[in-house]
């Protein structure tokens, strides 16, 4: 078996993280000696055991010693005392011989450290080329986490269901269902794995969502955003009703609005004052940066046409995830409500990442060329 071989057993691991794992990123291991395995683990919830603790652990449990072994990794081990020990002290201590990296971990605390603490004990680390196949697999699994590091905010995902004339809803805002039960299911899947879900206050007055995961067995529910410049989120909402309660930014000051507030505050909601565009709304580029504060890695924006297109015209949309149906609806809502062009070269331009039928819809993924390369 190859290096090729085991790292795609590793990755096979990351991704059974992708639901849990959040704000740490998605990571895999593998821990293989003369052709077999030994032990193989993924990331745990906040707190709980890394990827290469479990994998040891998993080894352990079969009473196999790891002296001589190799560990296949699909981001490097960390060298830092986090709310867990250094994964390249355990990694040591057991006498794995060689560690194979699919990324270098961009987080300060570790950026390289933890392979240089490996190979100061005398462990063989090789990191992959970072075009080949797995490392740009790996990259994917963890682009929210990368991007928190590398950028400051999270990886920001645009989720809109519509028909083939990009309509949303009805002129009177009916729309369930324009697609089809098995691409509201998809849809939940992808809302499983981000870190946070966001709408405006606009979509929480007219459809008072829950914006949380269903039907999909996730071990934990992404947190709730609302924008809502004038602190306007009803204390029923259902979005304010979950365990977790909701994140509400505001921007107004003004005696009614701070009185709104407050009472969102007693409600449970985590009120947060924002700073303020020169429209009075929140400022996105504010908020990207103090989500990612927050721990947020992948934002998964589920929103109407007007707050869609204050994302879009502010570039601040990394990813769009398209639910297509095959329907003509005539007049109706958009899915984004974008400024007239003066020229056709003004448009957005976007590259289609993958498209796939998802029961009798299309799904379509497209980001802005180059977009996930920072």
């Amino acid at each position: 078996m190859t290096d090729r071989h085991w790292m795609g057993l590793a990755l096979a691991q990351a991704r059974m993280a992708l639901l849990g794992s959040s704000p740490n990123p998605p990571v895999g291991c593998v821990i293989v000696r003369d052709g077999a395995v030994l032990g193989a683990g993924h990331t745990q919830q906040v707190g709980g055991p890394h990827a290469e603790v479990m994998a040891m652990r998993d080894a352990q449990a079969q009473a196999h010693g790891l002296r001589g072994a190799t560990a296949y990794v699909t981001l490097e081990p960390c060298s830092h005392h986090g709310r867990t020990p250094p994964c390249a002290d355990a990694l040591v201590r057991e006498g794995v011989a060689r560690v194979v990296v699919a990324l270098l971990d961009p987080n300060p605390l570790v950026a390289g450290q933890g392979a240089e603490r490996l190979r100061a004990a005398g462990v063989v680390v090789d990191t992959l080329d970072p075009t080949s196949a797995d490392a740009l697999a790996a990259r994917e699994i963890k682009i929210g986490f990368l991007s928190r590091m590398v950028r400051g905010k999270p990886w920001v995902r645009l989720k809109v269901a519509a028909s083939i004339d990009g309509r949303t809803a009805l002129d009177n805002g009916q729309s369930q269902w324009i697609t089809g039960p098995e691409a509201r299911a998809d849809g939940h899947a992808w809302r499983a794995r981000a870190s946070a879900v966001l709408t405006g206050i606009g979509t929480v007055l007219d459809d008072n969502p829950r914006m949380d995961v269903r039907g999909i067995d996730t071990p934990r529910q992404p947190g709730r955003v609302v924008l809502d410049s004038q602190w306007r989120t009803p204390l029923d909402a259902h979005i304010l009703a979950q365990p977790a309660g909701a994140w509400v930014y505001g921007v107004a000051d003004d005696a009614q609005a701070l009185a709104r507030r407050e009472a969102l505050s007693q409600s449970g909601a985590t009120v947060i004052t924002a700073q303020a565009s020169s429209t009075g709304q929140v400022d996105l580029a504010w908020l990207l940066t103090d989500l990612a504060q927050r721990g947020v890695n992948e934002l998964h924006l589920e929103a109407g046409a007007r707050l869609n297109a204050a994302f879009i015209e502010a570039d601040a949309v990394d990813e769009f995830l398209m639910y297509l149906a095959p329907k003509l609806i005539g007049p109706g809502r958009a899915l984004a409500a974008l400024s007239p062009l003066a020229q056709l070269q003004d448009a957005v331009t976007l590259q289609f990442d993958d498209v796939q039928r998802v029961g009798n819809d299309l799904r379509l993924v497209a980001r802005a060329p180059g977009r996930h390369l920072f």
